[in-house]
């Protein structure tokens, strides 16, 4: 039966800078740097070799409005391969390549068609004839707040309708800005035969009559976007059966194992231990940034607690690590959140409230800067320190914040 071919992806976030990471070997921090750029390579081999139609591209495809010329021309050279294989693209911009940056532009190829800021139609037809009305917008701006969900209205005149959006369904938008909201209700009114969505970074089927579905982004970029990132290859007959396939794109996964002690464990059975967990997990053609989460470190001495808590330990698992086609490089080793129950060391409810509120405060960039500002003009000392990121501010103030309460408590 004849059908259309086609890949959803969005979120690309090309040339996106790798958060929470830092003092990595130069050959691993060379592989991060590439992984979004190796992610979309992969989405245009898995194009080509599914000879698929076309591919959309819904939105966030860079990461900031400004579009580094290094992240455009990578962009154009994966376009050109699709251009030479007869595909077209698809792209809307969102919030993150919203169309009021200010950017060097490049030309994109022929085969490129990139949708303007209001909702609108682009008829495709493909060489078997199949007659596809593909719909979209691109952010004119950052914060598209308006229910541009609107502005979509199915036309007349083709065999398939298929509206990609950029936006947030109502109330689930999580740690992403509720942009262009809408709901599932909405889209299936709108009487469309598959919704290609982008914006929230986990792949998600919202509806399956039709099809509405967030692919996830192609590469995780810290540790809370774990798991297996990629695309979808879309199948679909005139009459609209659909036949998905999740195809994974990450040159590079997150992944935590945990680990389970016993009673009395030693150095060298935490090493083997944490070795055997990271050596368990799945590579499946990619490499592995793991966190390592100790559970019911109550059973280590304490001079083994502070070789965890002072870095030793992960230097040695680190140590052990060959960086060759697929690794799994341990990033951290935790220590399980509940190792101090904050109540059952320190009763005094008012102290606990006062160390809360100056962690709190010290997590505002200007307060901290102000707590560590004698470090950092240390005359020797600063030589050895690099800018603190907002993630490493938070894991030193929870480290910090740990550390006076196992003191108190050690001192009770």
């Amino acid at each position: 039966m004849e059908q259309i071919r086609f890949i959803h992806t969005a979120d690309l976030h090309l040339d996106s800078p790798f958060l929470g990471l830092n003092k990595l070997p130069d050959k691993l921090f060379g592989r991060l740097q590439e992984s979004t750029f190796s992610a979309l390579e992969r989405i245009v081999d898995t194009a080509i070799e599914k000879s698929v139609d076309f591919v959309l591209f819904v939105g966030d495809l860079f990461d900031g409005e400004d579009r580094s010329i290094k992240a455009q021309a990578r962009l154009r050279k994966q376009l050109k391969r699709l251009e030479e294989e007869d595909i077209s693209a698809f792209i809307t911009y969102g919030n993150h390549d919203h169309m009021a940056g200010d950017w060097v532009k490049l030309d994109m190829p022929d085969n490129v068609y990139v949708f303007n800021e209001n909702p609108e139609p682009f008829l495709f037809t493909a060489k078997n004839g199949i007659s596809v009305h593909v719909y979209g917008f691109s952010y004119p701006e950052r914060h598209v707040l308006t229910r541009k969900i609107d502005g979509y209205e199915k036309v007349p005149g083709a065999d398939l309708h298929i509206a990609m959006l950029h936006g947030s369904e109502d109330g689930r938008s999580g740690f992403h800005q509720p942009y262009a909201p809408f709901t599932v209700r909405e889209l299936q009114e709108k009487a469309m035969d598959y919704w290609a969505l982008g914006h929230i970074h986990k792949s998600r089927i919202l509806h399956s009559d039709p099809y509405i579905i967030y692919p996830g982004n192609t590469q995780g970029r810290h540790r809370k976007e774990e798991g297996k990132k990629g695309c979808y290859f879309v199948a679909m007959t005139k009459d609209g059966q659909t036949e998905l396939e999740f195809i994974e794109t990450a040159d590079i996964r997150w992944e935590t194992v945990h680990i389970d002690l016993k009673e009395n464990m030693g150095m060298t059975q935490l090493y083997t231990s944490c070795s055997s967990a990271m050596e368990s997990l799945e590579s499946k053609g990619q490499s592995i940034l793991c966190q390592l989460i100790i559970n019911k470190p109550y059973y280590l001495s304490k001079k083994l607690l502070k070789t965890i808590e002072n870095g030793e330990f992960i230097e040695v698992l680190q140590d052990e690590v060959f960086l060759d086609d697929d690794f799994i490089w341990p990033y951290q080793v935790k220590l399980e959140e509940d190792l101090i129950d904050e109540q059952s060391l320190i009763s005094d409810d008012a102290f606990l409230n006062v160390l809360e509120e100056t962690a709190e405060e010290l997590l505002q960039p200007d307060a901290f800067e102000q707590a560590v500002s004698d470090l950092f003009s240390h005359t020797y000392g600063s030589r050895y320190l690099d800018n603190i990121d907002g993630a490493e501010r938070e894991q030193i103030l929870q480290s910090a914040k740990k550390l006076v309460l196992r003191y108190l408590s050690e001192a009770d």
